[in-house]
This record gives C-alpha cells, structure tokens and sequence, in this order.
C-alpha cells in the first residue's frame, strides 16, 4: 500500500516508527496507538493517526478511515492536555518534576556546554539514571514548550483487557447491591458467585464488579436505590435565597425549639426540658423576640407575637413551621386550608390574618426552610452547654448523655433570666458574615435597616388583640356576667349583652385583670373587669359590693330619668274612653212559642232517680262480695 510520505519499504518504516516513538504514543484515553499483530507473521499494526498528514488524506480519500480532524483538535489530542487533565495529582508532580529537569540541562546547553555533559551533571546532581534523562529529552524532542508536560507525564498502565462479566449474573448482581438494607458488595458478590456456579458460568473478580460499578451507575441512582428520595435531595445543591432586596420586619419566621436542660417546672417543680418560641427577623437574622414555656402551645406563640408587635411592629410576612402550637386556631383563626379540625361560623379571627400578615408554611423536616433553625443550632452550643447549666445538661441525644446526666435542675426563674442573656449575647455578636450583615452584628444590621424601612406599627386596637388570645363565650342571660376559667367579669355595658354569644380577648397568664369583649364581626363592645371572689367574712368586701349595687341603681335611676317616662295617672289620663258598642237589628224574627213545661221536667227527672238508685244497688253488692270473701 503506497501511500504519500511514507517510505516505500518496510526496514525505513520501522526506522521512522522507532524515530518519531510510534510504539509509545497514546490517546487521549491513554490507549496505546500500536497492537501486535494477530495472524502469521507477527509485527505490529499503528493507528492511522500516527501517519503524516498526506498519508491521512489517501486513506480517508480511499474510505479506509474517517475524515482526518481539524488542525486544532489534532494539536490538542496530539499534545494530550484532555488526558493531562484527568490525570491525579500525583502523575502532574512527577511531569512537573520532569519537566524542571528538563528545563535545567538545556540551561546548562544554552550556557555553552555539551548536552553529553550537561546530561551527566545533573544526573549527579539529582540521582537520576543518565539513560533515564536521555529518555525524559528524547519525550520533549520537537514539542513545544508550552506543551511539554503531557509529553513527561507517566503513562503507566496495566495490561490485557478486563474481564467480562455475564449480563444476567451482572443484573442479578447490581438488582442485590441496590437495596435499601445497603448489603456490602462482598455479600452480594458471594450470592452472585452462588448463582454463577449453579450455572456454570465463570466469574470474574469482585474488583472486576466494583470497577463497573462505578463506571456505569450513576451516581442519582445509587443515592435514590439504597439511601432513598430524601438523600437523593440532600445530595442536590441547596436552594440559597438571597435577602438583599428585603428589609428589617419586612418577613420573619418562628418555631420552637427544645433546649437539652433540666430545669424544674414552676407548677410541679419536677425536671423538664422547656420550649423557647423564637421569631427571628429573615432579613437580619435577628432573633426580636421569643418566650420560654413548658409546651409547644399557642398561649406562648400568642405571647411571643405580643412582645414583636409591642417592640418592633407589625411585619408583612411570617414563616410558620407545621407544628400543633403554630396550626392552633387561636392563631391562624382566618387562614385557608390549614386548619388541623373542623371550624365552625362562630370561630374567632386568628391574630396572623386579622392583623393583615401573609402566612407561609414551612416545609415538614426541612430545616432548610427556616433559617431560625441555624440560630438554634447555635443558641445549643453557647446557652445550653453554658458552664452555668453544668450539670443540668441533658445530650441532645439518649445516646449522647454527658457523665453527669440528670445530676441538676435549672430553676425556672435562673434559667429564663440565663436564656435572655445568651439571645442578646447571639444578637450582639460582631463579625457576622453571613447574609447582608458584612461583618457586623445581628443587632446592628438589624437596626440600619430597621431605620429606614417602612414599618407598621401597631395601635392600641392592634395591640388589644394581638396580646389578649380569642374564645367565644355566653353572656349569661340572667346576670350579664362572663364565665372564663372560674373567674367572672362584669360591667354595665357587657351586662346588656345577656344571652348573646361574643368574642374574648384575655391574658391567660393574668385573668384578674380585664377582659376585652367583641362581637362576632371584630366590633368592640367594652371591657369588662373581673369580679373577684371575697372572704366569708370580709365586711370590707361587703361595703364594696354594696356600694357597686347602689352606684348601679343610682346610674339606672338617671337612666331612667333621661328617658322622661310619663307615670301611671297620666299614661291613665291620656287613655281614652271606650266607645258604647251597637246592638245590630236582626233581619228575620221568628216567635217562640211554649209547649208542656212542667210535664217535661216532671219526664226529664224520674229516669234521673231511677238511675241513681241502680247506681246504688250495685255498690252495695260488691261491698258484701267483699265481704264475704274476707270471712
């Protein structure tokens, strides 16, 4: 096969194959670009690749191989950066090592010396076999300096082909390996081998399966088959929002979170692990308000959106988690399609919605939704493993408990106060850098913004509702008074509601103060203060309840007197008389006329007499059969 550029006879292509190392090129999958030889004969076969350009073209002009690449793939194919590239670290040392040697002998060249004897100097100077440098300048001979170390770089690589694995032992094999229980790859490989000698098949290596493992599962499917869909998302980048366009209260969000402390109730005195609601504004990722409680409830949520609305205002958004206390009806009275049992007309406006605030629920177990979530995390390190909860500590784990569980309990009242100041100590921190805070605190990024922002700041109305918790009560329909968790409040102007259902609002955690009482509709009516319980023989108590009698019958009697009633003579006087009726003519008379009276009473009463004398008579019969019987 005569081709242009290529010597004509066999002994000068060999000389040309051994001078330009044809036995040694490789692609860019390192794949060797020469074979031996398969039939009589033996010799080798090189890849097309490696013939000059004009030898390319024949072939490719004679349908022998495909159309010859670009002169700009070629260069990078030739050169083998794509395989550099994928190579480890390790093999770019060794090229890099190689190619400082290099770079050394032709400075010694460069300099006036031989490359004999600059060869053999740094072979002195570097250990290095001279026949081994010889090898390393022979590698770089006509390559560019530029592209020199994909030429150095080691291309070791083992021999023969690897062995194939049957379709259906690998499928047997891959469908035990992508289970859920997460068998290893040994037990697995083993109940394969069982199958394959069943049916004489051969079978390869477990190293021969782990290698195609990797090569041909995807990664997705590996995570989904035997970790499942959640760690499947896990493993996806996390969504990251960006808070630059939003400003301080514009959204927050709130959940609960269980600190790891002993400490004792204040109604039991028996150790607990107490609930701190917190809100955190999403912007500044400020905590601005939170409550400590014994429960996740909705008293304490309410109580904590108290404390928010008094402080800061009223933000535009809020980011609920999907728990009980949070999914309460006394919060989200008004919202759509999330409450947790059967809502009634008569329900009461939840705080959120009636104050004008978007409600957004977060997702179930994805703390990612809530970034309050990294607050936690952090408040656990420096408030509940504080040296002053030593002790008192519980793990966050049953089995992470320290050496000394359960050996104290926090006082209430000492930890609330030890609380407060570890969430003012997580605001005030400098150096935050996460977010738009840039370096500074909580606290501070908080309040720049806080400035200029629009805020809505709640009124007294607001307030009122926003402190005090709803319920629907009777007004009792003989007093007027309101029953509310044994305590009993009354006023003139809520006494005149008797029998009408209306809308509370009260502070559970003071009931002897004021109540707030609306109607169904939202519209204020009064307030109504307690009416507390006295002593037997409280006389003090006594005078006060009288006097309220009295001033009650002194304002009704001006009540009265504003009216301008008339009394009963005059309402009498103004009665007119009543007219004298008419006695109507009949239109036909018909005469009556008289026939035998006395014979027909005479008639009428002699069957009377004779009646009662039976009536008699049969009485006194069934007295003697009585008797009779009795004898």
């Amino acid at each position: 096969m005569a081709l242009p550029g290529l010597p004509g006879d066999k002994r000068s292509i060999a000389r040309r194959a051994k001078e330009e190392r044809w036995y040694s090129k490789a692609d860019a999958n390192e794949g060797l670009l020469v074979r031996p030889r398969r039939g009589h004969g033996g010799g080798h076969e090189f890849h097309a690749s490696l013939l000059p350009p004009a030898a390319q073209l024949e072939l490719a002009r004679r349908g022998l191989i495909a159309k010859p690449q670009t002169s700009e793939q070629r260069s990078e194919d030739r050169h083998g950066w794509r395989w550099f590239e994928q190579q480890t670290a390790k093999v770019r040392e060794v090229a890099q090592f190689r190619l400082d040697i290099v770079s050394e002998i032709e400075v010694l060249v460069a300099a006036g010396a031989t490359k004999t004897a600059a060869v053999a100097e740094i072979a002195a100077e570097r250990s290095v076999g001279k026949a081994t440098l010889w090898n390393w300048l022979r590698a770089v001979d006509g390559i560019d300096a530029a592209n020199r170390l994909p030429a150095l770089a080691p291309r070791r690589k083992g021999g023969g082909s690897e062995a194939e694995i049957d379709e259906g032992l690998w499928t047997v094999f891959k469908s035990d390996w992508l289970r859920p229980s997460q068998p290893t790859l040994t037990s697995c490989y083993d109940r394969t081998a069982k199958i394959a000698a069943e049916r004489g098949l051969s079978m390869p290596s477990a190293r021969t399966f782990s290698r195609r493992l990797k090569r041909e599962l995807p990664r997705d499917v590996v995570k989904l088959k035997r970790e499942g869909a959640e760690a499947l998302r896990r493993a996806q980048p996390a969504q990251r929002r960006s808070v630059a366009d939003m400003h301080a209260l514009e959204c927050v969000n709130i959940d609960g979170h269980k600190f790891d402390v002993f400490v004792r109730s204040p109604e039991t005195g028996k150790p607990i692990r107490p609930i701190m609601v917190a809100i955190q504004d999403i912007y500044s990722r400020k905590v601005v308000a939170w409550r400590l409680s014994l429960t996740e409830n909705a008293a304490a949520v309410r109580l904590v959106f108290a404390d928010l609305f008094r402080e800061f205002g009223i933000p535009m958004a809020c980011v609920l988690d999907n728990g009980r206390g949070f999914a309460s009806k006394w919060i989200t009275g008004g919202a759509k399609s999330r409450f947790r049992f059967k809502i009634r007309d008569e329900d009461p406006t939840g705080l959120l919605t009636g104050l004008g605030i978007d409600i957004h629920w977060a997702l179930p177990y994805r703390g990612q939704s809530k970034p309050i979530e990294r607050a936690f995390r952090d408040m656990c390190d420096r408030i509940a493993k504080h040296p002053a909860m030593e002790g008192a500590y519980t793990g966050n784990s049953p089995v992470a408990k320290p050496d000394n569980y359960g050996s104290r309990a926090i006082e209430w009242d000492e930890f609330v106060a030890h609380v407060d100041n570890g969430v003012r100590d997580h605001n005030a921190r400098p150096n935050r850098r996460g977010g738009v805070c840039k370096g500074r605190s909580f606290d501070r990024t908080f309040a720049e913004s806080y400035a200029i922002a629009p805020i809505k700041k709640a009124d007294d109305a607001q307030l009122r509702m926003a402190l005090l918790a709803a319920d629907q009560k009777l007004v009792n329909r003989t007093t007027g008074e309101i029953a509310l968790f044994g305590n009993r409040y009354w006023s003139t102007e809520i006494g005149a509601l008797a029998g009408q259902k209306v809308t509370v609002r009260f502070d559970p955690d003071n009931l002897h103060s004021e109540i707030h009482v609306y109607d169904r509709e939202g519209r204020f009516l009064g307030t109504a203060p307690v009416i507390a319980d006295t002593g037997f023989s409280d006389s003090d108590a006594a005078k006060r309840s009288a006097k309220l009698t009295a001033n009650v019958g002194k304002a009704t009697k001006a009540a009265i007197e504003a009216q301008q009633l008339l009394d009963a003579d005059q309402v009498a006087a103004l009665q007119p008389d009543a007219p004298k009726p008419i006695t109507p003519e009949p239109s036909v008379v018909r005469i009556a006329r008289h026939r035998g009276t006395a014979g027909a009473a005479a008639a009428a009463m002699k069957p009377h007499q004779e009646e009662q004398e039976d009536r008699q008579t049969r009485v006194f019969n069934a007295l003697r059969l009585v008797t009779d019987n009795q004898t």
